[in-house]
């Protein structure tokens, strides 16, 4: 498996810009075209609010690692998952535990724990508008249970033939009691909502193809093969549009998305009838792998491992569409894509869909990555987010790079997360390629965003350590900065292609303190040989034929 952890983004820089002055971590460009506005992360204990020349607004500390998402409410405080210690038999990547919340001033003022033997949050919680609290978890399905609801238990077992659990997703809607304490108002659960059509004397059992409104039991991507069959599923993202009343799920091991109705009780929910669009908890929409209905085969397949999917809300460009980060882990070669899927609807939140055939759209709108640009890249992790402007911030979640790009897919904003979990925050000059400086998601909020009324948001120092060497108040003059050009695979263990509206006579390679490595000029040059470099992350500049330059970086990758 190969993971990257520096994206291939083109670098916005001064015409006087100097390589030895170029920052490794923390705020790599800022132009006049970024959306201004505070981006919030979080890394190991810490939580970060930055504006965008990377400075410190806002930070705030926990115990505890994420567990893994957190938001910035309208009132100023922060919601976060929150990872605990467990000897649940629940335990994969993303497990968490419980909830926590703290005031803008960082006292943390409420936590609830839902970690026991039986059950464990994971992933992802959502503030509700109500001031309630949505939550991901997973509880245990015993063998028995599993079977009569229709698992086959030749699917239910290890290498050793040894009997499993199976992994039940649920979503909760807490309602918070006090500082610790929380009551269930909503419970949804998957196990609800199977079928299987492998055991005609056990439960659900019925044609997989003419219900796309349930989840096969039955069915396994290939990397639920390999990760064990107790975790399946692998939810790893809830989000609610509240004028819809609707929760968007993410299915990493199905590569599906999934759409519930919440204008449910949690008996409707739990039903295949009633609740505000007449079909209980039941899926309103599905879309990415027709395969897991019996709709389409491995080669219909869209999404891949995707993270953070959720309906554009209201007053944004592509309202009511979908956005999602498709991480493309699995497939040949492994890239990454921002999507914008417009699924058919008769009305907001009424989607149609005809029998026999797939869900649709049958194909997404690429807002950015593609199979020749492999830079954008992270196998696990990450978000999009769109942004009022049109711009789409990208959150690259392995190597914690984010970067905003506009319409043109120029890239407007860069940032790499100077934080690391184990050693907290790195030096400017630090090379970040295989450090834990990882992020679950990135959000920009407007300025005038309500957690910001009556808040002193006086910038204050960058969270990396030494002095940035980005004038972040000099915007890019760089006449060519829109000028398409590209160099793949990045990353590369060999050669560099060189693909450009020009041609390229000369190139200059650095390594991240600025020295020279490695030029060549000639005529129109058309690869790069980088068989000697090893392993790590260099600034390529290349130059045009009236001596007009673009500078590159890229990884150079291990050989096997």
């Amino acid at each position: 498996m190969r993971i990257l952890f520096i994206g291939f983004i083109l670098i916005t820089i001064n015409i006087s810009f100097v390589f030895s002055q170029g920052n490794t971590v923390g705020i790599i460009s800022n132009t006049s075209n970024s959306y201004e506005g505070y981006t919030l992360f979080t890394t190991g204990k810490k939580t970060f609010l930055i504006d965008n020349c990377g400075q410190l607004i806002k930070e705030w500390a926990s115990l505890n690692d994420p567990g893994n998402s957190v938001y910035l409410l309208d009132n100023g405080n922060l919601l976060r998952g929150t990872k605990l210690s467990s000897t649940s038999s629940i335990n994969f990547g993303g497990t968490g535990g419980g909830v926590e919340m703290f005031d803008w001033d960082g006292n943390l003022i409420w936590e609830y724990e839902y970690n026991t033997t039986e059950h464990r949050q994971h992933h992802d919680v959502y503030p509700m508008p109500n001031g309630n609290v949505l939550m991901l978890a997973a509880s245990v399905m015993s063998f028995k249970e599993a079977v009569q609801a229709g698992r086959n238990p030749a699917k239910l077992k290890d290498e050793n033939g040894n009997e499993l659990t199976l992994f039940n997703e649920q979503i909760l809607e807490l309602k918070p009691i006090g500082r610790n304490d929380a009551e269930i108002v909503w419970e949804w659960n998957i196990k609800d909502h199977v079928i299987q059509d492998f055991d005609i004397t056990v439960d659900n059992f019925d044609i997989v193809a003419d219900h796309p409104e349930l989840l096969d039991i039955n069915y396994l991507g290939s990397e639920s093969i390999l990760l064990g069959n107790s975790n399946w599923l692998h939810f790893n993202s809830i989000q609610y549009n509240a004028t819809l009343d609707q929760i968007v799920i993410s299915s990493r091991l199905m590569n599906e998305i999934y759409i519930i109705d919440h204008g449910t009780t949690t008996a409707e929910a739990a039903s295949h009838t009633n609740g505000y669009r007449g079909k209980g908890g039941d899926f309103l929409y599905r879309w990415g792998n027709p395969e897991a209905y019996d709709q389409g085969t491995s080669i219909d397949k869209k999404l891949f491992g995707q993270h953070s999917p959720y309906i554009i809300p209201d007053g944004y460009p592509d309202a009511g569409a979908i956005m999602v980060y498709n991480n493309g882990f699995g497939r040949f070669p492994e890239y990454s894509e921002v999507f914008i899927i417009e699924p058919p609807r008769s009305a907001p939140g009424i989607y149609t869909h005809l029998p026999g055939i797939a869900f649709g759209p049958a194909e997404p709108i690429i807002k950015y990555g593609d199979e020749t640009n492999t830079g954008l890249y992270s196998a696990i992790l990450s978000s999009a987010q769109n942004l009022p402007n049109g711009n789409i911030l990208i959150c690259e979640g392995a190597s914690g790079h984010f970067s905003e790009i506009n319409a043109n897919k120029d890239v407007v904003w860069e940032y790499i997360n100077p934080y690391t979990a184990n050693l907290g925050p790195m030096s400017q000059g630090e090379d970040p390629t295989n450090t834990a400086n990882r992020a679950f998601r990135a959000t920009r909020y407007n300025k005038d965003y309500g957690a910001f009324v009556g808040k002193s948001l006086n910038p204050g120092s960058r969270i990396e350590l030494g002095v940035s060497n980005y004038n972040c108040d000099i915007l890019s003059t760089n006449k060519n900065e829109s000028l398409k050009m590209l160099l793949y695979p990045n990353p590369v263990k060999n050669i560099l292609n060189v693909k450009s509206q020009v041609g390229i006579n000369k190139y200059e390679i650095y390594d991240l303190l600025g020295n020279l490595i490695n030029f060549r000029i000639d005529k129109n040059i058309q690869v790069i040989d980088v068989s000697h470099l090893k392993t790590g992350v260099y600034i390529v500049k290349l130059y045009e034929e009236y001596n007009n330059s673009i500078t590159k970086r890229i990884v150079k990758q291990i050989i096997n």
